[in-house]
């Protein structure tokens, strides 16, 4: 007589040769030193991706190369060296997305054949040292997520390019997936305002309003289809409903703009030094844009930016930290790359 095994008997054999999974965070890069020539590298690999910069003729190439890389990084090693993290010897934007990495593993840590790693699209550790290492761990599938909740083509795009590029190299390659933008995904909308209200609790005033700064890009480039900037104005949109508050209460603007171009407006820097002339003494700014805080938060708007507020006679501000690893912001990555990997855990 022919035996039969039951379905029922093979479901724990079956369930214990589950393929392993890799997450790889991703966030945008920092220089490996915060000197001349550390920066140099950086921004020559950052500046040199036609998604930053999009006209990569030889007058731009004659730019970078004969002005930006002989005189910025200098100018902006000084900046990184206000914010550097001595005790090891990085930027804190790697420090946290380190950290970022190693909770979102803690909090998978019941899933055996998941692995979660970090990587950076410009400096190290790269995408490529990323993918490998998961591929070296066995990892048959990969979720690349980018840490931008808002959709760019110089952001989340270019991050998928270097990830194909690298899969492009690869005879046996693994199944891949990328999470969506998330710019007004529920858990991310909570907790920023979480966010915003734990730190105003802290704080010794009442910030008569609060600005919401998100990184400038070229308006030629939205005017050529980006989405960016209408997302931007969605999480702004969802945050005030969140919060109560309305335009004259949470103002949107855009930071960082670099070059000669028109780029979003209304621009950040002009907003505080507009904002502390007509009177108003006491501000904060959110970075919801940035899921890490970084050259761009915590030197642009926590000093450069606090400092034109003053000058022009504002008398209390306060940069907002970002999500970070917090357990707010864990809770959005976590929600995020749970939804993701549905159908492959």
């Amino acid at each position: 007589m022919t035996s039969v095994v039951p379905i029922e008997a093979a479901r724990p054999a079956a369930q214990s040769a589950l393929p392993r999974v890799g997450v790889l965070l991703v966030n945008l890069g920092t220089p490996d030193t915060a000197d001349a020539r550390g920066v140099r590298v950086y921004l020559k690999e950052f500046l040199s991706d036609a998604r930053v910069i999009e006209d990569q003729g030889l007058i731009w190439k004659v730019v970078l190369n004969g002005i930006i890389l002989n005189t910025r990084p200098r100018a902006k090693a000084r900046d990184y060296l206000k914010i550097w993290n001595t005790e090891k010897n990085e930027s804190p934007l790697k420090t946290i997305t380190r950290s970022q990495s190693d909770k979102l593993a803690a909090a998978l840590s019941d899933r055996a054949h998941v692995v979660v790693d970090w990587a950076m699209r410009y400096g190290n550790p790269s995408i490529k040292a990323g993918i490998d290492g998961l591929i070296a761990k066995g990892c048959e599938r990969i979720l690349t997520v980018p840490l931008y909740p808002q959709y760019s083509a110089s952001t989340s795009a270019t991050v998928c390019d270097e990830v194909f590029r690298v899969l492009a190299s690869l005879r046996n390659q693994p199944t891949l997936r990328v999470t969506p933008p998330y710019y007004e995904d529920e858990a991310y909308i909570d907790a920023l305002a979480i966010s915003i209200e734990t730190h105003l609790s802290t704080l010794s005033f009442k910030p008569e309003l609060i600005v919401a700064s998100f990184h400038g890009m070229p308006k030629s480039y939205v005017e050529k289809g980006d989405p960016y900037q209408s997302h931007c104005i969605a999480t702004t949109a969802a945050l005030r409903r969140r919060l109560g508050m309305d335009e004259t209460r949470l103002l949107l603007t855009f930071q960082s703009r670099f070059g000669f171009d028109e780029w979003l407006q209304p621009y950040t820097d002009k907003t505080m030094e507009r904002l502390a002339k007509e009177g108003v003494r006491r501000l904060a700014v959110v970075t919801p844009g940035f899921s890490s805080d970084c050259l761009e938060t915590l030197e642009e708007i926590a000093q450069e930016n606090a400092e034109i507020f003053e000058h022009n006679g504002g008398e209390q501000f306060s940069a907002i930290p970002c999500l970070n690893d917090s357990d707010p912001g864990m809770n959005v990555i976590r929600t995020l790359v749970l939804r993701e990997l549905q159908g492959w855990i």
